[in-house]
């Protein structure tokens, strides 16, 4: 399985905006040796990450993995292979490359990273030129008690909200169970279909237990839910070429009737899936907590103990 976005991904609030005029700021995305290599980024001064900034020296490395020029599925060719020709900024058959931050430049036909330098050029781990898109269904509940009353937090007096959280294989902690967007597949089905996979084991089970798992989530996907963040990820497979962008939806099951009856089981990427109570304690990716943090804002649920830490963006 191809990995999730928020496996090294902090976002920024003022992502959630028009891009134009925005400052992003880089962190992972300068981290040296690049993800499962030992490609040192050329170093990128903090001055220097926006393409603003006149940089005449500028020579970074240029890196795409192994994996992704063998040409899995879910990889673009290379620039300069003959017969491609991606359609930047636009829908380019069933590939999404617009950018969930707007437009994008393309220079000397790749696509420029609107965060800014990276010290990389090429695609790195990444498949596509441009944005790679994924996303990421926040599933949460009221934590009850055995009368099935709501169970308030001491201290804050808040009811705690619960959410349904995957340890990951790969670097053993706990995350949103996330991945990619499918080629022609809409965000929706890829929220569903990610939660599925990873928390309920749905690619382990026979034609007719998805059958039955598919028509007790349908209700609560296709609720009203709460777009929790969409946007530019800074994770440290970014490079200058290539990014991740993800969308993370809140899907909430207010009674709690829905999931009870959904037994979670952890598959495909994920090692250990539970529901997990919801404060500031938590410790989750960067971009998980700060999309669950949102999450307790929506729904006036319990998050910190100290009331001057509660955050009002």
């Amino acid at each position: 399985s191809y990995l999730s976005a928020g496996c090294w991904s902090r976002p920024h609030p003022v992502n959630m905006f028009n891009s134009y005029n925005v400052k992003f700021h880089h962190s992972k995305a300068l981290t040296s040796p690049y993800p499962g290599s030992h490609i040192e980024r050329s170093q990128v001064p903090e001055d220097k990450v926006g393409w603003l900034t006149e940089w005449k020296d500028y020579n970074p490395v240029e890196y795409t993995a192994k994996s992704v020029l063998a040409g899995p599925s879910w990889a673009d060719p290379q620039i300069n292979h003959e017969g491609f020709s991606p359609k930047f900024n636009e829908r380019d058959g069933e590939v999404e490359r617009k950018s969930l931050n707007g437009l994008y430049v393309v220079e000397n036909g790749r696509p420029r990273n609107p965060a800014g330098r990276t010290g990389l050029t090429g695609r790195g781990l990444l498949g596509r030129w441009g944005p790679n898109h994924a996303a990421d269904p926040v599933v949460t509940r009221w934590k009850r008690d055995r009368s099935g009353n709501k169970v308030a937090h001491p201290v804050s007096g808040k009811n705690i909200l619960q959410f349904v959280a995957i340890k990951r294989r790969d670097c053993g902690e706990w995350a949103i169970p996330g991945g990619m967007v499918d080629p022609g597949e809409k965000i929706t089905a890829t929220l569903k279909r990610e939660f599925q996979e990873e928390a309920l084991n749905s690619l382990q089970k026979s034609p007719e237990e998805k059958a039955k798992l598919e028509k007790q989530l349908q209700k609560l996907f296709s609720q009203d839910h709460f777009v929790v963040y969409r946007g530019y990820v800074d994770d440290p497979r970014n490079t200058d070429n290539a990014w991740m962008e993800t969308e993370a939806v809140n899907y909430h099951d207010e009674t709690g009737e829905t999931m009870d009856n959904l037994p979670l089981e952890a598959g495909d990427d994920a090692g250990v899936v539970k529901w997990v109570d919801i404060s500031e304690k938590l410790e989750l990716y960067a971009s998980h907590s700060y999309f669950i943090k949102l999450v307790t804002e929506k729904r006036g649920a319990h998050w910190s103990e100290d009331p001057g830490s509660e955050c009002h963006e």
